[in-house]
């Protein structure tokens, strides 16, 4: 029953749409009919329906809510759950709504908002009476990119709202907040503040980017968030200190039913001051069902409590199919049994103390291979010293770190005592990091011709296991070629061209032969840029080297990634018809841009169109335009050039201009795309990097018909998300990653259409 449960919700992963209300009646009914037929392979059959149905209705209940708050102003009722942790103005908050117009949501629909300065402090568990003007999250789809909108869907937190007007009903904060601001006040003077809120409240938006970057490159990044484990070790940490209160009971009620039921009590407790996030939950809801088997001694294999376990999570949250820390989750739990079932020690080793290191070292070295191809596909890259950073760091946070932040939660209220507890649980996460540092250097990227080959790990378990290596040396030998083989198959296309989805902004990468020429970095803001977030994950997961940069000109939005890029690749030659911000090591790289540049670069012709002088601070109308040919296809490459620039270009190469591909100059704006331009080009394709929510509304629904009327095909970013061009020898392709190359049913549009149509 489980698997038939499992295998009912695992289709939602997978759908481009969600099925009409039609088809729901048509499954409906063929459940009473595979019900009525008394077969027990039928009744599964059934179950996998009525579970497909329920996750089906969830997620259309979602969207369907989605689109409903997302259609003009909204007065809605909601309470507060983020936690005020800096007090600073400006802050992105969660709310969640409970009632719509006077109606309740259920369950409640989060929404982010931004708390704007005049408003009082918001703590979380206030309740207030907003007018809010919201949007359905629209994420950046790029290949190697996070999946924010898959994310919002998994998370029920599909929007995203600007505050109109803001009424507080209720001011008092629930005792989470209360309790996490006190503490908060307690370690304020400790080096490890935010890593100990991390631990003790789930809490970890004051991590810093080079914290995240150590931890995620030396494998350890799962220490810093409350999972599973750190559940599993506050049950353990209740079951010891029940078993201790036991010792002042009289005999007859010593039992067992006591330390199983204080052990739950605390680890339901430590979910609570977690803020009951989704991953808490579901590992409550596992440690839930652990517990209750226990206490009425049913026998079950480790198999089917995993199994009994991811029923229930989908069960009672179906839309968590599509959480990749579920995932995670799982699958982790899944290594951890398949190594301990077909990679057991002697019965010696698993019970004397003195095999204890050796199980932890088979333990981990288990971990290490099994979960690999969740490092390459999350992470895109290993580690080799991963083994020995876990090795040394899982233990200290686990049974040191954690226990003493328990303990000091516990003693809050005694301040002697529990300053003692934070500056030890301080002490033992410094000493974590000690070594990380060294172990981070090992960190490799790969790509994703890694993630096949990172499977082996669970390959050579079962070839090991069945000893396939000694009866069958040469189909195992002849299996592993295959694998390599496959996973660094050459491709079909001579070289492509990808449109990264970037916002507004413009990214473009030219590949060839794992070589890489980018044009244009993206947008910069204060925290980061677009260069971190797109196009760098993209770079990896295609494990391309980037040889050249070219910046279109000097505008924040087209140049704003340079700096990080140069750092990724400090070899790269950089381009540009102005002089960029590089230090003066770099400075040798600089090449200008400007009119009659040609270069050939594996194999295709790239030719500088304009302009025709080096400018002190390129503009828009300076904008670095380059024409690619592979001698059959070609793409012009604008930048943000506008009419000025257009009409001397006509004037000067006329029918020279003509191109296959065109950029769509200036983000599709009004104050580019002339006709004379567009009947020179005479482009069968062009493609716009715009953003769906752009503040200027581009591109603008006159350029568009203006391409459609002239018989040019248009494709933009802010519908297809990445746009990936093919080149072969007679014909080209264009996929985009929102319908061609990854068409589900969450990365569709919700709310209102493009205004173009």
């Amino acid at each position: 029953m489980a698997i038939a449960v499992v295998c009912g919700m695992l289709p939602l992963i997978l759908l481009p749409q969600l099925p009409e209300q039609r088809l729901f009646w048509v499954l409906a009914v063929l459940v009473i009919v595979l019900w009525l037929s008394r077969n027990l392979i039928c009744w599964y059959f059934a179950l996998a329906i009525i579970s497909f149905l329920w996750g089906c209705w969830h997620g259309t209940a979602l969207l369907t809510q989605t689109n409903t708050l997302s259609q003009g102003d909204k007065q809605v009722i909601a309470t507060v759950k983020s936690i005020n942790l800096s007090h600073h103005d400006e802050q992105k908050v969660l709310l969640a709504i409970n009632q719509l117009e006077g109606k309740y949501l259920f369950p409640p629909v989060g929404v982010f908002v931004i708390w704007q300065n005049g408003l009082k402090p918001f703590c979380a568990g206030q309740q207030w009476r907003f007018k809010l003007r919201m949007r359905p999250t629209h994420s950046l789809l790029n290949q190697g990119g996070f999946d924010s909108q898959r994310w919002a869907i998994a998370n029920r937190q599909p929007l995203s709202g600007k505050i109109i007007s803001a009424e507080p009903i209720d001011n008092s904060c629930n005792l989470r907040q209360k309790i996490v601001t006190m503490i908060q006040e307690q370690i304020s003077t400790y080096d490890h503040r935010a890593i100990l809120l991390a631990l003790a409240f789930g809490e970890r938006a004051l991590l810093n980017q080079q914290n995240w970057q150590q931890l995620r490159q030396t494998g350890t990044a799962h220490l810093m968030a409350i999972s599973g484990l750190h559940i599993a070790i506050a049950a353990l940490f209740g079951a010891l200190l029940a078993r201790a209160l036991q010792f002042s009971f009289p005999v007859h009620w010593i039992g067992l039913g006591f330390p199983l039921l204080f052990s739950w009590l605390l680890a339901i407790s430590y979910v609570w001051l977690a803020g009951a996030s989704p991953p808490t939950l579901r590992a409550a809801l596992a440690l839930t069902l652990w517990l209750a088997l226990r206490r009425f001694g049913i026998l079950s294999s480790a198999w089917q409590v995993w199994i009994w376990t991811l029923s229930l999570i989908l069960i009672t949250d179906p839309l968590a199919v599509l959480s990749d820390s579920f995932w995670l989750s799982c699958l982790a739990v899944a290594a951890l049994i398949f190594w301990w079932y077909w990679m057991p020690l002697t019965l010696n080793q698993q019970k004397s103390w003195r095999g204890l290191a050796r199980r932890w070292l088979h333990l981990q070295l288990g971990m290490m291979l099994l979960l690999m191809p969740l490092q390459v596909g999350l992470f895109h890259g290993l580690n080799i010293s991963s083994l020995v950073a876990n090795l040394w760091a899982v233990p200290i946070i686990s049974f040191i770190t954690v226990p003493i932040v328990l303990m000091a939660l516990v003693t809050s209220f005694i301040p002697v005592i529990t300053s003692w507890l934070w500056y030890l649980a301080d002490l033992s996460i410094s000493v974590v990091f000690f070594p990380l540092n060294v172990l981070q250097k090992s960190w490799l990227t790969v790509g994703k011709n890694a993630v096949l080959i990172s499977c082996s790990g669970w390959l050579a378990v079962i070839i090991w296991r069945f000893q396939w290596w000694r009866s069958h040396t040469i189909a195992v030998l002849t299996l592993c070629l295959v694998l390599w083989l496959f996973s660094y198959r050459p491709q079909e296309y001579r070289w492509r061209v990808d449109m990264l989805d970037v916002g507004h902004g413009l990214a473009v990468i030219i590949e060839r032969h794992g070589k890489a020429i980018i044009f244009d970095t993206g947008m910069r803001w204060k925290t980061g840029s677009m260069a971190s977030r797109a196009i760098l994950p993209y770079l990896s997961w295609h494990a391309l080297n980037v040889e050249q940069i070219i910046i279109s000109h000097d505008h924040k939005d087209h140049s704003g990634g340079l700096s990080e890029l140069m750092a990724a690749f400090p070899q790269a030659m950089i381009r540009a018809p102005f002089f960029p911000a590089i230090n003066g090591s770099q400075r040798q790289q600089f090449i200008p841009c400007r009119q009659g540049d040609n270069w050939q670069w594996q194999g295709l012709h790239f030719e500088v169109l304009w302009p025709h002088d080096l400018m002190q601070r390129g503009k828009n109308d300076d904008s670095c335009v380059v024409r690619i040919n592979d001698g059959k296809h070609s793409i012009l490459l604008t930048g943000d050039l506008e009419k000025s620039g257009e009409y001397q270009l006509v004037q000067e190469l006329g029918n020279k201009l003509t191109s296959t591909i065109l950029q769509v100059p200036h983000h599709g704006s009004q104050t580019s795309s002339t006709p004379p331009f567009l009947r020179a080009v005479k482009p069968e394709l062009a493609f716009a990097s715009v953003a769906r929510y752009s503040p200027w509304r581009l591109p603008a629904r006159k350029i568009v018909l203006r391409y459609r009327k002239n018989n040019i095909i248009w494709r933009d970013t802010s519908v297809s998300g990445q746009l990936s061009l093919f080149f072969f020898d007679d014909k080209w392709r264009i996929s985009g990653y929102r319908e061609q190359l990854m068409p589900r049913w969450y990365h569709q549009w919700f709310g209102v259409r493009e205004h173009y149509e």
